[in-house]
């Protein structure tokens, strides 16, 4: 298997995305009015976005942005190309990006610009994974669920070469040049 080890387990997961969702609804606040939109960013976010929603008390809507800056290996290309863009107007709602991790920045700050054209009436960010010691832009998502070492991780939606999207858990990639497989 290509699992070194277990990074953060299934029903740790779980309880900070309710916590997650218990600080987005306090931020929003339940006396004001919102028209609140989760635009997930595909694909490593789709899981992370589905169980946030459940937990929102917030109604919401969802739609997705895809972008593609990693190819199929483990480090950012630094190229963030928009591969897939909004369905739904966000002009003049309330937006919240819902990221997979913040490895670099660079998709994060990327996707604020892009995602601000549509003129949205605010436009946060919530990210289940942070790598600070990656970053080379000086930005940071409003909400996030994890700060993680430098490692590659897989599970719970993030994949490599589109496979372990589907684990229940944080995992770190094994190197592959240790792989047993």
């Amino acid at each position: 298997m290509e699992i070194e080890r277990i990074l953060i387990p299934s029903d740790r997961l779980q309880e900070r995305v309710k916590e997650l969702a218990r600080e987005i609804d306090a931020a929003i606040g339940e006396s004001r009015e919102t028209d609140l939109v989760l635009v997930g960013v595909l694909r490593g976010a789709f899981i992370f976005l589905a169980d946030l929603l459940r937990a929102l008390d917030t109604p919401a809507a969802v739609d997705f942005i895809a972008v593609s800056s990693y190819g199929g290996g483990t480090q950012s290309s630094g190229d963030i190309r928009i591969t897939q863009d909004l369905t739904a107007s966000i002009r003049g709602r309330d937006v919240i990006l819902v990221e997979d991790i913040v490895d670099s920045g660079l998709t994060l700050q990327a996707l604020i610009q892009h995602v601000g054209v549509h003129r949205p009436r605010s436009l946060r960010s919530c990210a289940l994974l942070s790598k600070p010691d990656r970053r080379v832009v000086a930005i940071e998502a409003d909400w996030t669920g994890f700060e993680i070492p430098d490692a590659f991780v897989i599970g719970y939606g993030l994949d490599y070469a589109e496979r372990h999207r589907g684990l229940p858990y944080i995992a770190i990639l094994r190197a592959p040049e240790a792989s047993l497989d």
